[in-house]
């Protein structure tokens, strides 16, 4: 499994740097911190004689390990940053007003699609449809779901793409990531320019590294983008089904640098559907969805057979590409789970949100680790209570994971979720989004440490010898209240010794 502290320091590091007065780890002694070649070469509880290149007072700024998170579509974050925001519409005719209003304040850029983002209509009154976009005056308006998983397109859209016939405008699943793409797609040199400035805002909140699942490309646009570029974080990069022969022909093995990327970009894993989304309610579930057809998608969607699953996952682990497997449904995770006991490779667990009680020791699974999204639970609370009513001591459940010997590491799936690992760090610890709110299942918080861990790609505290991706806060997370933890001050972040992000 792709490991950021397997990373090699970047070539603009080759100097010293000593951090003193700095606390070492939450709750750690004051010391100082010595990088040399971008590793960590020294801690000690005073200040070495040895001379160097630059020395930073810390003034007692707790020094933690360079936050990784682990789920994020990088691309669709960087548009997602730009496009209009509808996460507060509380039905489709109020969404399709906001969408109105920025048609008609954007005139100037009428050729252009113009892009929503961030509904929910798990718990609207009303359905998208079609027609109700027709008030954005011919324009070609499209909107993307929170979870990704659903587009809702206008009539100019369903046009432009050759779907004009299409009864609601409503797209699901891959037709709906295959409609956006070609709606939203840009020049790639636009699209680099939109990610990198994307990196540098998650540098600011002490992200250190990324694992990439945007749906294209991944190996060759992040070979593109950083062939001669310092990105501000490391990134790990998955394949896709459709890329997988090219990747085995190009002998790329998970963990292996991309050539040309300084060791800043690695390959990572093999990336496999087996269900959707619970807002979309295609995550596949042992119970159907209240007031759901009585059809065979009452459960849920099957996106990969079993035996379609297992033979894409055998035919990458034979040339070293592990798999990560989305699976949100506690069927899903059934699926997935057997896969890999039969297929006997390592590899990650996409989500897992809702999980079946007897699977919880088959999560142990050595070599497995689960990529889940702890600042979902907050968002997700009250679809869950509706559509996964009498089950959700189920869901989202790190404690019992943890328990039960699961490794976590989280992510954001960025931008069904802000790139900002303190969120979903906050959400673990507190389980309820905000002090103006009762925790949701509190006894599946877990602790402050394992939230800070799973966070940081299992690095507890700065260590000897691992590079110098590290991150500088204000405060000790472990003096803040939980719900205080989403919004930590960043001072400053480190990668291979290399400040990426300084506060004025």
């Amino acid at each position: 499994m792709t490991d950021p502290r397997s990373a090699t320091a970047t070539p603009a590091s080759r100097t010293s740097l000593q951090l003193r007065n700095v606390r070492i780890g939450s709750g750690g002694p004051l010391g100082t911190v010595a990088i040399t070649d971008g590793r960590v070469s020294a801690i000690t509880p005073d200040v070495p004689p040895s001379p160097v290149d630059d020395v930073f007072d810390a003034r007692g700024r707790t020094l933690l390990p360079g936050l990784s998170d682990a789920h994020v579509h990088m691309v669709q974050w960087a548009s997602a940053r730009r496009r209009v925001d509808v996460s507060t519409a509380s039905s489709a005719h109020e969404a399709a007003q906001q969408m109105a209003r920025s048609a008609a304040a954007a005139a100037a850029s009428a050729g252009e699609p113009l892009i929503g983002f961030g509904f929910r209509d798990g718990l609207w009154p009303d359905r998208p449809h079609r027609d109700l976009l027709d008030r954005a005056g011919g324009r070609v308006v499209a909107l993307v779901s929170n979870d990704l998983h659903t587009a809702w397109l206008g009539p100019a859209a369903l046009a432009l793409l050759g779907r004009a016939d299409h009864p609601t405008g409503v797209l699901r699943e891959q037709e709906a990531l295959d409609a956006v793409a070609r709606l939203a797609k840009v020049e790639d040199t636009v699209a680099d320019a939109w990610v990198a400035d994307a990196l540098r805002a998650a540098a600011a909140r002490g992200v250190t590294h990324i694992m990439d699942f945007e749906y294209g490309d991944n190996v060759r646009d992040w070979t593109r983008r950083l062939n001669g570029a310092e990105p501000a974080v490391r990134v790990t990069c998955a394949i896709y089904p459709d890329h997988l022969e090219e990747a085995v022909a190009a002998g790329l093995r998970t963990g292996d640098p991309l050539p040309g990327t300084g060791g800043l970009a690695r390959v990572g894993p093999l990336k496999v559907f087996v269900d959707g989304s619970l807002n979309t309610r295609t995550a596949l579930c042992n119970t159907p969805y209240p007031g759901a057809p009585d059809d065979a998608q009452a459960w849920g969607i099957l996106q990969t057979p079993p035996h379609e699953l297992e033979r894409i996952m055998a035919r990458a682990a034979a040339h070293g590409i592990h798999s990560a497997v989305h699976a949100i449904g506690d069927r899903a995770g059934t699926i997935a789970l057997d896969a890999f006991e039969r297929v006997g490779c390592p590899g990650r667990i996409e989500h897992a949100q809702l999980v079946d009680a007897a699977d919880l020791p088959r999560f142990a699974r050595p070599d497995l680790i689960l990529g889940v999204q702890p600042a979902h639970a907050p968002d997700d609370r009250d679809v869950a209570d509706r559509h996964w009513a009498g089950r959700t001591h189920r869901a989202y459940a790190y404690a019992d994971l943890l328990k039960a010997g699961a490794v976590l590491q989280i992510g954001s799936d960025a931008p069904v979720s802000p790139l900002d690992p303190w969120r979903g760090i906050a959400a673990a610890v507190h389980r309820g989004g905000g002090p103006d709110r009762e925790p949701w299942h509190p006894e599946q918080a877990i602790g402050l440490t394992d939230a800070l861990t799973a966070a940081a790609a299992g690095r507890r505290a700065p260590h000897v010898g691992d590079p110098a991706d590290l991150v500088l806060t204000d405060h000790d997370p472990a003096d803040l209240a939980a719900h205080e933890l989403a919004r930590m001050p960043v001072h400053a972040t480190l990668l291979g010794g290399r400040w990426t992000f300084r506060a004025t």
